[in-house]
C-alpha cells in the first residue's frame, strides 16, 4: 500500500477539494457516455473516504468500494451507511475480495497515478471484470499547465512519457479531459494548494492563481476486458 499523504494527513481538507475539482461533471460525463454503468456493479479502488461512490450509486446496482487505510474505510462507510446499494470493503487493489467476472465497471482516481508497478491491481480489476467490462483510470496530467508544471516541480523524477507508454503497452485508451475546480473562497483554494504542494509551490501557486477557480486536465486510461467469443 502506497501512502496518499493528502488525504490521509489532511482528510477534512481534502473533502474541499474534491467539492471543488471537476465542478462542470466533465469527467463523469465522459465515463456515462462511454461507460454507462446504469444497472450494473461497479468497484471504485482506492475509493478513500468514499467521495464518488453516492455518484455511481445514483444508477448503478451496486457499487463496492475497495480501501485499505482504517481511516479512510470508516469514512467511508459513515458516507453510505443510508445507501442499500453500497459497500465499502477493508481491501487493496491488489487483492479484492469479489468472485471471477463479478463487476462490470473498475474505476481508479487518482490510484496507479506511477503506472509502472500497477500490473498486479491491473490483473486483480481483469480478473474481477465481466467479458465485456472495463478499467478506467483517472489521473492528473502532468503535461498541462499551470497543474501540471507545478506537480512537475514537485515531483521532478516523474515523467508522463512513460507512465503513458506503460499504459498504452497494457491495452489501455487515452483520452484528455479539460476540467475547472471551483472553490468558495481564496484561503479554501490556499488549504489545497498546501495540501498537494510543498510549501514553495503552493505559495508559486496560489500566487499566480487570481480568482477562485482554477483550469486542471485529467488522464483518462480506459481497457475493456475482451467479450468471449460464442462458439459455433
Amino acid at each position: 500500500m502506497i501512502p496518499s499523504p493528502n488525504i490521509w494527513h489532511w482528510p477534512d481538507v481534502y473533502e474541499v477539494e474534491n467539492r471543488a475539482q471537476d465542478v462542470d461533471g466533465a469527467i463523469f460525463r465522459y465515463l456515462r457516455a462511454t461507460f454507462d454503468w446504469t444497472g450494473n456493479t461497479v468497484v471504485d479502488v482506492g475509493c478513500g473516504s468514499g467521495f464518488h461512490l453516492p455518484v455511481f450509486a445514483e444508477s448503478a446496482q451496486t457499487v463496492i468500494g475497495v480501501e485499505p487505510h482504517t481511516p479512510l474505510l470508516n469514512l467511508a462507510r459513515q458516507r453510505v451507511a443510508d445507501m442499500r446499494n453500497v459497500r465499502v470493503m477493508d481491501a487493496s487493489a491488489e487483492r479484492i475480495p469479489l468472485g471471477d467476472a463479478s463487476v462490470d465497471l473498475v474505476h481508479a482516481r487518482t490510484a496507479y497515478f506511477f503506472g509502472p508497478g500497477c500490473g498486479p491491481g491491473i490483473a486483480e480489476a481483469l480478473r474481477v471484470l465481466r467479458p465485456g467490462g472495463a478499467l478506467v483510470v483517472v489521473d492528473l496530467d502532468a503535461t498541462a499547465h499551470p497543474y501540471g508544471t507545478w506537480m512537475c516541480s514537485d515531483l521532478p523524477q516523474y515523467r508522463s512519457g512513460p507512465v503513458e507508454t506503460f499504459f498504452a503497452a497494457q491495452g489501455f485508451d487515452l483520452v484528455r479531459v479539460e476540467t475547472r475546480w471551483a472553490f468558495s473562497d481564496r484561503e479554501s483554494l490556499r488549504g489545497v494548494l498546501n495540501i498537494e504542494f510543498t510549501k514553495r509551490t503552493a505559495a508559486r501557486a496560489f500566487a499566480r492563481t487570481p480568482g477562485l477557480s482554477l483550469d486542471v486536465r485529467y488522464r483518462i486510461h480506459a481497457r475493456r476486458k475482451p467479450a468471449v467469443l460464442e462458439t459455433l
